[in-house]
């Protein structure tokens, strides 16, 4: 990443009432239903709560496939420190790797969040 780009953040919101967070930016609290939220930069480091291996191409379209073929691929959900749960794609060497609540950090929002296990 260059000096000038910015590392990528997911945008949240915290409900003003109760304290719940929501991803994505929500307009009313799903715990206590009051409407007045504030928008949040979420953390941009979690841990996997749980996966699983996408061992064949999604239908296509929407997905596209890559030039050199279908490669298997993991998602998941990573818990953020907000207690918030963001779906996404999981980038790593070996699926092993996201075993026991693996510490990941975002790499991508677009087109969906990505996160790769953190050395």
């Amino acid at each position: 990443m260059s000096p000038t780009e910015s590392a990528p953040r997911l945008h949240g919101s915290r409900c003003d009432s109760c304290g719940n967070v929501a991803f994505p930016v929500a307009d009313g609290c799903q715990r206590c239903g009051q409407q007045v939220m504030q928008p949040i930069e979420l953390s941009e480091h979690g841990t996997v709560w749980g996966f699983t291996v996408q061992r064949f191409a999604p239908k296509s379209p929407p997905y596209v496939p890559p030039a050199d073929g279908f490669v298997p691929f993991a998602v998941g959900y990573v818990e953020l420190s907000e207690g918030v749960k963001v779906e996404a794609v999981l980038e790593c060497a070996d699926f092993a790797e996201l075993e026991g609540h693996a510490p990941v950090r975002l790499t991508a929002t677009v087109p969906v969040p990505r996160f790769e296990v953190v050395a």
